[in-house]
């Protein structure tokens, strides 16, 4: 079962903040000072949209100008702006290093938020690049000046991916404990998009230990969010995952009904993916609890689904589930007909 979602959905990063600072100034240093406020802000809205190679060019120039203006705040800001891109993009190496120069401004001038900041982006990249015990460093650091400044989003994002670095290492314990933590404030905060991000790693960790029933209560509670929230893209996901480990323990009931939403779900959307995985989910539980009419009328559906979209590799699949069942409960002719 593929509980995980991608990385993408799973770490926590707080975006780049506004610079509204900066001493007075007066002709070419007041146009430049502008100039550089204007870049900044550029520079966020773009890693807001996700423009990612844009903002990075734009944070670039703005660091430019307050290096020229001496205005230590400002580059520190543009560079922890610059390092969030890096990192977005994948520039790990890249993001450790302009991360370093961050956080040396931010403790020379004493602003806590872009050391969080810088802390927090350092240790993300050194986990992706499998410097776990460098990623747990800065993200420990990263937290203890979350707590220290009172910046509760910032305990919730470091508690939460420093439950990622635990759980690749197989501590599960340490990894549930911050997830944990991350989820009350996430709660305290009633950010329910921080909530639903944590309940699937928590969810994540909990089925890697092995312990289903906590697994399903997870995702039982991540699902409540998402049709608050009308997503039904991400009901399709969670309510495969339920499916999948409801039947795991042997919860069929369940198991069905969950893959049955998914399905309804699936066709709604026209999503033709889904709606074969769901079939096929579908027909073998029904085999399982020995209702092999209905698992044959799944997989009939599945195949009728293979043959609409034109999927020669689906299409077998279908066909060779369908002849399994048929020799499985005796039924020769009907397989012959496949």
């Amino acid at each position: 079962m593929d509980q995980s979602l991608g990385d993408k959905y799973e770490t926590l990063v707080p975006p780049p903040e506004r610079y509204t600072g900066g001493s007075e100034a007066y002709g070419v240093q007041e146009e430049l000072r502008s100039e550089a406020d204007r870049l900044l802000e550029k520079g966020v809205e773009l890693y807001q949209i996700r423009d990612y190679s844009s903002a990075i060019s734009t944070f670039e120039n703005a660091c430019e100008l307050y290096a020229q203006l001496d205005d230590f705040v400002g580059q520190g800001r543009a560079l922890e702006g610059l390092g969030l891109s890096e990192y977005a993009l994948g520039n790990y190496r890249r993001a450790i290093k302009v991360s370093q120069q961050s956080l040396a401004i931010a403790r020379q001038i004493g602003d806590r938020r872009i050391e969080r900041q810088a802390l927090g982006n350092l240790g993300n990249a050194y986990r992706h690049m499998q410097d776990y015990e460098k990623a747990i460093r800065y993200k420990h650091e990263s937290l203890t000046v979350a707590q220290e400044i009172e910046d509760r989003r910032g305990i919730a994002a470091a508690c939460n991916n420093l439950g990622m670095v635990y759980k690749i290492i197989d501590n599960y314990e340490a990894a549930i404990a911050h997830y944990r933590q991350s989820l009350d404030v996430a709660r305290e905060l009633k950010d329910v998009n921080v909530e639903s991000q944590v309940l699937r790693n928590l969810g994540n960790a909990y089925h890697a230990m092995g312990d289903h029933n906590k697994t399903i209560e997870c995702y039982e509670s991540l699902l409540k969010i998402t049709k608050e929230l009308e997503d039904e893209r991400a009901q399709m996901h969670i309510l495969k995952n339920l499916g999948s480990t409801c039947y795991t323990v042997g919860d069929y009931l369940r198991a069905i009904m969950f893959q049955q939403q998914r399905l309804d779900i699936a066709r709604s959307l026209h999503d033709q993916r889904h709606e074969m995985q769901s079939l096929e989910s579908l027909g073998v539980i029904f085999d399982v609890v020995g209702n092999q009419h209905q698992a044959l009328d799944c997989f009939e559906q599945r195949l009728a689904v293979a043959k609409r979209v034109n999927d020669e590799k689906l299409k077998q699949q279908a066909i060779a589930s369908l002849k399994m069942l048929c020799y499985a409960i005796g039924d020769y002719a009907r397989a012959s007909q496949y």
